[in-house]
């Protein structure tokens, strides 16, 4: 989790972290909100198996679809915490987020564990629209796969285009792994996406090889 100026949670270093994409995906069962895994799970899920560890898992919905996920979420009787530029404050039950921000974490405060991080994101059920700058966007439904078990994943091609900012040892090896696999189409998108947003970026000349 990332650094925070303020901190109404309870101590990250005593609590276990993230939930399973499974248990995920059975705490949303049923809601109708376009939600989907993100991060180094989501390329898993894709690739059909755990290639690696992760520190926590990471979901994605539109954010006018947030309320209907918190909703689920409190009903279980976890706890969500807004995370605002790293001021990190407790949210009441139904509490509205406010309008900066898009990260909000998710306790079990019984099982002492952080459970779930989630991002709100712009777009709609029918639309994906690039979160951090709004320049690209493409039809929800290529956006989005979904396991044979049917758990919902944000495509690879979407997910290395996040990673190609931090570009930490985590997503240099995801990086190498996926692109070999990806279809022309996606790397043709992902390597048109990067030069949008990071003209210049390493990983171009690497999907054009």
């Amino acid at each position: 989790m990332s650094e925070t100026t303020r901190w109404d949670g309870p101590p990250v270093e005593t609590w276990s972290m993230g939930w399973t994409p499974d248990e995920a995906a059975e705490a949303l069962e049923g809601v109708t909100a376009p939600w989907a895994v993100a991060g180094g799970w989501a390329l898993d899920l894709w690739q059909g198996e755990k290639t690696r560890e992760h520190e926590d898992i990471e979901i994605t919905v539109p954010a006018p679809f947030f309320p209907e996920v918190q909703a689920r979420l409190e009903a279980r009787g976890l706890k969500l915490f807004s995370n605002v530029n790293g001021e990190v404050t407790a949210l009441g039950p139904g509490e509205a987020r406010g309008p900066e921000g898009f990260q909000t974490w998710v306790t079990d405060q019984d099982a002492r564990a952080w459970v779930l991080d989630i991002f709100r994101e712009p777009g709609d059920a029918e639309t994906w629209i690039y979160r951090r700058t709004g320049e690209l966007s493409a039809p929800r439904a290529w956006a989005n796969g979904r396991t044979a078990a049917g758990i919902p994943f944000v495509a690879p091609q979407i997910v290395l285009l996040f990673k190609a900012k931090p570009m930490r040892d985590k997503d240099l090896a995801d990086f190498a792994r996926i692109v070999p696999m990806l279809p022309a189409e996606d790397r043709n998108w992902l390597a048109a996406s990067i030069s949008i947003i990071h003209p210049g970026h390493p990983w171009i000349e690497r999907l054009a090889s």
